[in-house]
């Protein structure tokens, strides 16, 4: 049966690339068939052959992954974002980079061996010349977000996958990775990808505009859209300038906005595109640029802008002045008014300062990072490197080489200069080990070796002295970890000197503070209100994704909202029309699948935009079915 299909696939694919008529199916689409023609005849692929995927060697992956750490740091939450976005399910998210090399992948642990059979390995090479006809490598040809959907793959072996994939353009216009979402469910539609993609699509300029920020730290950056409430959005054009007015880069919403070409606009002064001298725009500059002002260009165009200045360096005292506990809560940069969270911080920061280690514990979302981070901050150790490493989010063949680095030449790919792990990267600052009980065994003997040595012997190298504090964090039960085996208990000991227990977001005292904390940064500056109503179910609601989760709704509500004022109808419908927390009588006790059903409905109703046949097609249920129970359960739009 297998054989069949490959050859039927086969033959579909050579009758489309001679040419002949075929109106119906997936050669009908000209860029896939485009796609097919570059396969047999550029590359000379067989669409029947099963090999699997070419996979570069350790070495070579790691060195990849160093070329394009900022990237992968940016994308890591982005691509975490996006798989719960997509409800997780049955979905890969993948970062490659300009080659089509697959650096990093976030799916469900369950789910991995499914794709790893489909050839979606770390490392595998999924360039068109590689793999044929697939999302990652025509994406990467075609340089624009496309889905490939099934029988649209060029090797029949990938005709089970359903990708969508968009282009990452560095500063420069060049091609600096691929963001993809990858399907492995036979029953997905190609009109169900529409809001897949559109998601892949946004995440990718997300990455790209906060690449860009960050590349052009210590340069102008003019930000302008044809609206003010758009600047500070995705979609805002992105312009840098040095220091003598010329343009360094732009980015493509700029050129669209100020419809030029590239090449027409890098090294020329910036006044000459815009209706003001240099030192009129250099005035309005600063460092944390909020409120837009109205800019005129040389043709006419009027744009709203801010223009960010360069940075103040401020020196570091070489023998920092002892920190006040209560002046180390106003520089932390986390919102602390729950008091309990504010004495574990205060703890916190005393026994870190005395070289005891941090373990954090606390549920996926609730902020362990920076907590962690704010600790940092607030201590002597400030100016000093703050080097994070996901435990759970690095494949477990990768983390060795990452955390203690290797000497050049230790092994067959490895780079002749080698390279510094996280430890070395950490020296004289802080290590953060997040979901520390996600490490491997192996790996947990070395660590422990480390700490109790204060060196660390990279693969293949001689020991070298490090000087590091360690912060570990988990949402596990570490304990029963140790119990089953999957986790040192000497290790366990070395790690908690001592533990803080971070609250979820629903127990915590401080979330109407929190609410105009969060706001306050996502707003960019910009006044933003909320209603009385929407403040309510806004605190009323349950925040199964605690701070990061109520974090990105923000992002989105201060984005969308009209006249800097939040609305009760502004707010996602599992937010608005969730019931309020209440203690639970004997009879609400037993009604908890109901429940789950309810809040899973506005989940799908969310996702889909309210779309009730796309919602039908995703629950696997019929259009009777879902207004039956909508009516069930009172949801209505």
């Amino acid at each position: 049966m297998h054989d069949n299909h490959l050859s039927r696939h086969a033959q579909q694919v050579l009758t489309v690339t001679q040419g002949k008529t075929h109106l119906h199916g997936p050669g009908s689409d000209p860029s896939i068939a485009r796609s097919w023609l570059r396969c047999l005849e550029d590359y000379h692929l067989d669409p029947a052959l099963t090999i699997a995927p070419t996979v570069l060697e350790h070495g070579r992956v790691l060195e990849s992954r160093e070329r394009l750490q900022q990237v992968l740091h940016i994308a890591g939450n982005e691509m975490t974002s996006l798989h719960q976005q997509l409800s997780g399910s049955g979905h890969a998210v993948l970062l490659t980079d300009a080659r089509g090399v697959i650096l990093n992948c976030v799916t469900a642990p369950a789910e991995r061996k499914i794709f790893e059979r489909a050839g979606l390995w770390l490392g595998a090479d999924w360039s068109e010349a590689c793999e044929g006809t697939n999302g990652i490598g025509t994406c990467l040809v075609e340089r624009q977000a496309l889905t490939i959907h099934q029988d649209e793959h060029f090797r029949g072996r990938h005709t089970g996958l359903t990708c969508s994939a968009s282009p990452v353009f560095d500063p420069h216009g060049e091609l600096l990775a691929v963001l993809d979402v990858s399907s492995a469910r036979h029953d997905v539609s190609r009109q169900s990808q529409f809001h897949t993609m559109a998601l892949v699509n946004l995440s990718a300029k997300m990455i790209e505009s906060c690449y860009f920020l960050r590349y052009f730290d210590n340069q102008w950056l003019l930000r302008f859209h044809l609206q003010a409430e758009s600047v500070g959005l995705f979609s805002e054009g992105l312009l840098a300038f040095d220091g003598e007015g010329r343009i360094c880069a732009v980015n493509q919403s700029a050129l669209n906005l100020l419809g030029h070409v590239r090449g027409g606009l890098l090294g020329k002064p910036v006044e000459t595109f815009f209706d003001c001298s240099l030192d009129e725009l250099l005035g309005r500059a600063s460092v944390n640029a909020s409120a837009s002002w109205p800019l005129r260009t040389r043709d006419g165009r009027s744009l709203f802008a801010v223009l960010r200045g360069q940075p103040r360096r401020v020196p570091v005292p070489l023998v920092p002045s002892p920190i006040v506990e209560e002046r180390a809560q106003q520089q932390s940069g986390i919102c602390l008014g729950d008091t309990a969270l504010q004495a574990d911080f205060r703890k916190a920061l005393r026994v870190y300062e005395r070289d005891v280690p941090l373990l954090i514990n606390g549920e996926t979302g609730s902020g362990k990072e920076a907590f962690a981070k704010a600790v940092h901050q607030a201590s002597q150790r400030a100016a000093k490197a703050f080097v994070a490493l996901n435990c759970a989010a690095i494949p477990e063949s990768l983390i060795e080489s990452e955390l203690f680095g290797y000497r050049g030449g230790s092994f067959t790919g490895a780079r002749k200069e080698g390279m510094r792990g996280k430890l070395q990267q950490a020296d004289g600052g802080t290590l953060f080990l997040d979901e520390i009980g996600d490490m491997p065994l192996a790996l947990q003997t070395r660590l422990l070796r480390v700490l109790e040595d204060r060196q660390v012997v990279p693969l293949g190298g001689e020991p070298q002295a490090i000087n590091v504090r360690i912060i570990s964090a988990t949402h596990r039960n570490l304990l029963d970890r140790v119990q089953d085996g999957s986790f040192r208990e000497d290790l366990y000991y070395r790690l908690n000197g001592l533990e803080v227990a971070l609250p979820a977001l629903r127990d915590r005292s401080d979330k109407s503070q929190l609410l105009d904390f969060l706001l306050a940064e996502e707003a960019g500056g910009e006044t933003v209100l909320i209603d009385g109503p929407a403040r309510e179910a806004l605190l009323a609601f349950s925040w199964p994704g605690n701070v990061r989760q109520l974090r990105n709704v923000l992002r989105t509500l201060a984005a969308l909202c009209d006249g800097g004022r939040i609305a009760l109808e502004d707010l996602p419908a599992m937010i608005r029309q969730a019931r309020p927390v209440v203690a639970p009588s004997t009879e609400e006790s037993e009604r908890p699948l109901e429940d789950a059903e309810r809040l899973a409905l506005l989940n799908a109703l969310e996702q889909t935009r309210w779309h009730m046949t796309h919602t039908a097609e995703q629950l696997g249920v019929s259009r009777n079915t879902l207004y039956r129970k909508l009516r069930k359960h009172g949801i209505a739009r």
